[in-house]
């Protein structure tokens, strides 16, 4: 269980240190997703 809670801990911390980098590539998958969307009309 101890085991558990310190890599669920470490994971937190790596989605904190990287979630402008996680929130960036959303946005760039979104922006291809809706230009492949409007080319595709």
């Amino acid at each position: 269980m101890q085991t558990i809670m310190e890599n669920t801990r470490g994971l937190t911390l790596l989605i904190n240190l990287n979630w402008d980098r996680i929130i960036f590539l959303a946005t760039l998958l979104a922006a291809l997703g809706a230009g492949t969307y409007v080319g595709s009309l």
